[in-house]
């Protein structure tokens, strides 16, 4: 999943799908971690998942790239709580050994500050 056509893909299904706005995220080579938050449109963290799936899916030229069939979920109740888990998963190149230092990750980034009241 980690290249730059698949990243480039990601974000751009990301940024039309506005059910939910996709905040920090991470992809790796073989899943990916995301934060989001309701956008402007009705619709469970499940539908908007399946949808950004189905529309990657369909604009990818590998029609053999799969996605999990599920994902697991956390909701997180503060903006400390963001912070902290940010910090664990910006670390997940680091840890898998992909790279030295997380900010070298290039398959990474931010399409919406998601704001903590």
């Amino acid at each position: 999943m980690a290249s730059e056509f698949n990243h480039s893909l990601f974000r751009s299904v990301c940024e039309r799908a506005t059910a939910w706005q996709l905040g920090r995220y991470v992809l790796m080579p073989d899943h990916l971690h995301l934060f989001a938050a309701p956008g402007g449109i009705d619709l469970s963290l499940d539908s908007w998942i399946k949808y950004v799936k189905s529309q990657f899916r369909k604009e990818h030229p590998d029609k053999s790239l799969r996605w999990q069939s599920d994902h697991w979920d956390t909701r997180l109740r503060n903006g400390e709580s963001y912070d902290e888990k940010w910090q664990y998963v910006l670390n997940n190149p680091v840890r898998a050994g992909l790279v030295e230092d997380a900010r070298e990750w290039p398959f990474q980034g931010e399409l919406f500050t998601l704001r903590w009241e």
